[in-house]
Formats: structure tokens, C-alpha cells, sequence
């Protein structure tokens, strides 16, 4: 349940929503802006969900929301997954997300995202913009005409390009992480791993997944993702739909494609002894992580594993060098064993001591900013 309170007009097309609260006192969201420009047809909205560690860093998804309610809901979720996520990842930035509702095939348009960029602007910094779901560094160069706080831009224009190499990279450290904790190597030569969703990430992470030796099953809902990978690598497999993938007799489970892949069914039928992907917020409900544990299955959270994009675009606002960015994307094998061993000390699922080590970071660090430094 979401509720609302102190909203407030700051200027034409802009409504300003504070004291946005969830559950808890964790869910609170600094910052919630709607932004509105008729002309262009862009309807977006802005969720900085805190700014303990810098300010707030989250990529711009583009998507055909089926309501404005749907937009909000999924905005202040990865609003707040980015603070969490940002956290473990070792970057000064607190977490943030916009989402433009519409079908980007149809309504992208310069205006459009040179509109998106005013209202970017507007906030003064407090919240940085990337690529996400539906748009990409081509995009950003355009919201970037408009805006001083955008990362994740092209090459050609000194930014770091596509942010799915180290998204890809991170979560392969993650699943060596994971095999070494369960197989006793930091290997997946020899493992079968199934990849939902081939697209910016997963077929990336096929690569790095052949690369080490590791047998891969693929499914997809678009076809043309699919041949694509079977283009470059005839010997992966390819299975009908998600459902297929999680019953078939695989090793670790990659969801790659959009949130909410691990619910009670798949749970129930899932074979793989680890899941470790890059899609956000894989977990449908609460209490999910508890029934993974309780079925001998190891979850690397997926915040955790999926953070070298961020640690990308991040490097980017200080001017981009790869080989610093992947050194940085390289820690997540580092940052997986270590909650790892936290889970085991504490006697909590992975994703619960994930949450207690991100949580620390901020309010310890957080505190720090009370020194006032008289400026």
C-alpha cells in the first residue's frame, strides 16, 4: 500500500511528492517527481528514494505501463533496490530511477527526451539519469542536451557506451562466487546453467559462460534474441518459455529478463541448486528468499550480482576508464562471498544479510555527512 502526502505544484508540468511511505520506515522515498510536457507526450516520473551516500544514481526505463499507479509502484521499488544496490557496490551515489510511460517503438522522440532532460535538470543534481528497459546510450545523449546529470552516454561523446558488458561481467563474478560456495570451485566449467532472456545482458553472459565452459539452455519471448545467440554459439540450447527452463535439469538458474521470476510455482519446480541473473527484483514476494532456502537452493541477490552496469555509468561522471570500472565490477565476487558468509553467521537467507551489509553502509557513512564542513 502506497500513500501519498504534501504534494505540491513547482511549476508547469512538474508535481513535486514528498512523504511518499511505504511499510516501513526503509521504504520512505526522499523525492517524487511527475513530470508532464503535452506537446511531447512525455509523462515520466522521478523516485529519489535517499541521498545518504551522494546523490541518487538509476537508470530511465521506458516502458507501456498499464497505468500511471503501475508506473509509480514500479519507480519507487527500483528506486529503492538502486539505494541498496549503489550501497554494496562501493559508490558515493544514493539510489534512484525514472520510468517514461509509453511504448518506446512509438513515442520516443527527440522532444520527447530533450523534454525528459528539462526536468532532470530541474532537480540541480540530486539525481543522476542512465540507460535502463527501453532506451539506451544514444538516448542519453539526447536527454543529455538538456542536462548536466547524465551518464551512460556514447563513446562518441565521452561516455562509456553500453553498460551491459559489465552488467554481464558482475554477474558472472557473482556465479563464480556461488559455485565456488556450493561446487567447492569458482568454476561453471562442466555446470549447465539456464539463461531467461538473451537480450542487452543474458547473451553477453552466454559468452562468458561458454567462455569458461559451462553448457547453456536459453529461452526467451523474442525470437530474434534467441537466433541471435544461436548464430554466434550453435551448441546452446534453446527451450519454449520460462517454465520449461526452470524444470529443466540445470545447475544454476540466470533470470535475465524483467522482475518477478522467482514466485511460489517457480520455486516449487526449480532444480537448479543456485540462481544468480541480472534481471531487478527477481524475487515476487516477500518471503521468497525463505523458501529458497529452506530448498537446499543458494540466491545471490540479485542487487548485488547485477551492479557492474552501475559501477559503469558511475565511473563515467569522473571520466570513463575501463579497465578502473572493471577492476571495481570485478569486488562483486568479493562482495557475494562476503554475504555469504554473513548469511551463514547470522542464520539468514542470502538476501537478508544482503540487505543488513547495504543498510550499514549507508546509515555508517551517512552519519559522516552530519560533520559540517562549513561550506
Amino acid at each position: 500500500m502506497i500513500s501519498v502526502a504534501k504534494m505540491r505544484r513547482t511549476g508547469q508540468g512538474v508535481t513535486t511528492v514528498t512523504d511518499v511511505f511505504g511499510t516501513s520506515h526503509k521504504d520512505v522515498h526522499e523525492q517524487v517527481v511527475f513530470c508532464a510536457d503535452e506537446q511531447s507526450g512525455l509523462r515520466a516520473i522521478i523516485a529519489v528514494h535517499n541521498t545518504a551516500l551522494g546523490p541518487a544514481l538509476g537508470g530511465t526505463r521506458f516502458y507501456p505501463y498499464e497505468s500511471e499507479q503501475a508506473a509509480l509502484a514500479d519507480v519507487l521499488n527500483l528506486a529503492k533496490g538502486m539505494a541498496y544496490k549503489n550501497a554494496l557496490a562501493g559508490l558515493d551515489h544514493g539510489g534512484g530511477k525514472a520510468v517514461i510511460i509509453g511504448d518506446p517503438a512509438k513515442d520516443k522522440s527527440e522532444a520527447l527526451l530533450r523534454a525528459y532532460g528539462r526536468f532532470v535538470e530541474s532537480l540541480g543534481g540530486r539525481y543522476y539519469t542512465a540507460c535502463d528497459v527501453g532506451t539506451y546510450s544514444e538516448d542519453m545523449d539526447v536527454v543529455a542536451r538538456e542536462s548536466r546529470f547524465v551518464t551512460g552516454r556514447t563513446v562518441a561523446n565521452g561516455g562509456a557506451g553500453d553498460s551491459s558488458i559489465l552488467t554481464a561481467f558482475g554477474v558472472f563474478q557473482g556465479m563464480r562466487a556461488s559455485a565456488e560456495l556450493v561446487y567447492g570451485t569458482p568454476s561453471l566449467h562442466g555446470r549447465r546453467v539456464g539463461v531467461e532472456g538473451v537480450g542487452k545482458v543474458g547473451h553477453r553472459l552466454v559468452e562468458l559462460l561458454r567462455e569458461d565452459g559451462a553448457e547453456v539452455v536459453v529461452c526467451d519471448v523474442d525470437p530474434k534474441a534467441v537466433e541471435r545467440v544461436r548464430q554466434r554459439r550453435p551448441e546452446v540450447e534453446v527451450v519454449a518459455d520460462a517454465a520449461a527452463l526452470t524444470a529443466a535439469d540445470i545447475d544454476v538458474f540466470a533470470p535475465c529478463a524483467l522482475g518477478g521470476a522467482l514466485d511460489d510455482e517457480t520455486v516449487a519446480r526449480l532444480r537448479a541448486k543456485i540462481v544468480c541473473g541480472a534481471a531487478n527484483n527477481q524475487l515476487a514476494h516477500a518471503g521468497v528468499e525463505k523458501q529458497l532456502a529452506e530448498r537446499g537452493i543458494l540466491y545471490a541477490p540479485d542487487y548485488v550480482v547485477n551492479s557492474g552496469g552501475v559501477i559503469q555509468v558511475a565511473d563515467e561522471i569522473r571520466g570513463f576508464d575501463m579497465e578502473r570500472a572493471r577492476a571495481k565490477a570485478a569486488q562483486i565476487y568479493d562482495t557475494t562471498s562476503k554475504i555469504f558468509r554473513i548469511a551463514a553467521d547470522e542464520g539468514v537467507p542470502p538476501a537478508v544479510a544482503a540487505d543488513r551489509l547495504a543498510e550499514r553502509r549507508m546509515s555508517e557513512v551517512g552519519r559522516i555527512r552530519a560533520i559540517w564542513l562549513g561550506h
